[in-house]
């Protein structure tokens, strides 16, 4: 596979700003900027469309946490057991690794799509632990590094 290494853990939460401020009081994380996103593209499994809002932010030291904002309907809902959503992996061949992880028995789930390519940027896969992986394409390492994971104050 062409994963290149774990990178963060994501946890979906009801509010981005409430968790950061709570996180912040809890474990002293700091955070880069809120990204968010009114019209995210993504193809489901089933091979429908969807465009849907995205409000995500990284904290701004490894181990990264990404919170990302519950979106009703998606993948990205609150759950009465746990908000670990997922572990994520850059990747240098997204769609090769995303093939190779639905042949182990980890079906993908969702992945981000463009100029009708899919997966385009990102995917998930699904566990039958009830994990998901991420793989984040390679090529977006430098801007998340330069901006997403900068104290918000620092961001360009």
């Amino acid at each position: 596979m062409g994963l290149t290494e774990m990178f963060h853990v994501g946890i979906v939460v009801p509010d981005v700003d409430a968790a950061r401020e709570r996180l912040t009081a809890l474990l002293g994380v700091g955070w880069g900027p809120i990204v968010e996103t009114t019209a995210l593209e993504l193809r489901a499994a089933d091979g429908s469309d969807l465009v849907v809002p995205n409000r995500i932010c990284y904290s701004t030291a490894p181990p990264y946490l990404e919170l990302v904002e519950e979106v009703p309907g998606t993948p990205w809902v609150c759950n009465e057991y746990s908000n670990l959503h997922h572990i994520g992996f850059f990747s240098t061949e997204v769609a090769a690794d995303s093939a190779e992880l639905s042949v182990a028995r980890c079906p993908l789930e969702i992945a981000g799509r463009a100029a009708g390519q899919s997966p385009a940027g990102f995917a998930y896969h699904r566990d039958n632990l009830g994990v998901r992986i991420e793989l984040v394409d390679a090529t977006l390492r430098q801007m998340m590094e330069d901006w997403l994971f900068k104290p918000e104050e620092a961001a360009p």
